[in-house]
């Protein structure tokens, strides 16, 4: 089990050391601006940097749940070999041996390591300007919008008719 959720763990443990790094900018700003909580307005410098961490942290929950039901139906754990894959979930899988990776493999952690990556580059842009943080803020919808399709095409396969699934398993083309 473990093998099979390890990039994905890997990659909420970074978003938690990344917000952590976003609350330590925080109490910083407030040192270096001498705003004493709980105030939570001062100079645009501190505004800028407090609302750029409140912001990440009100995104970190959808990241949280899009990665994880994502991860789970397009996963690097699952092989399509032993028929592991999100058009057939009821198919025999051996956990306890590494198999070949499944169409999109690590497609979920590769989404949740760009969308932090774009969130720690819109912290350091909106602690700039407001205008800086525009181009990571759009890196991270996108990432956060491919990861909600994945997340809803896994639901949706699992919970297609097995008869509906099985035709669609033979239009689609192998990746």
């Amino acid at each position: 089990m473990k093998d099979e959720v390890a990039l994905l763990a890997t990659v909420t443990l970074l978003g938690v050391l990344l917000q952590a790094y976003f609350s330590l900018q925080v109490i910083s700003a407030r040192r270096a601006f001498r705003v004493s909580p709980p105030l939570t307005t001062g100079p645009p410098e501190f505004e800028r940097v407090y609302r750029a961490q409140v912001n990440c942290s009100e995104y970190f929950p959808l990241l949280l749940a899009t990665l994880w039901v994502a991860g789970i139906y397009f996963h690097e754990g699952l092989g399509t070999e032993q028929g592991c894959t999100p058009w057939n979930p009821g198919g025999p899988c051996h956990w306890a041996h590494p198999t070949p990776p499944a169409p999109l493999s690590g497609a979920a952690a590769l989404c949740g390591l760009i969308y932090l990556y774009a969130r720690f580059r819109y912290f350091q842009g909106y602690a700039r300007s407001a205008q800086q943080r525009l181009a990571p803020m759009y890196a991270s919808a996108c990432a956060l919008w491919l990861l909600l399709a994945l997340a809803a095409l896994g639901l949706l396969a699992h919970f297609l008719p097995a008869a509906l699934r099985t035709e669609l398993q033979e239009l689609l083309p192998r990746a």
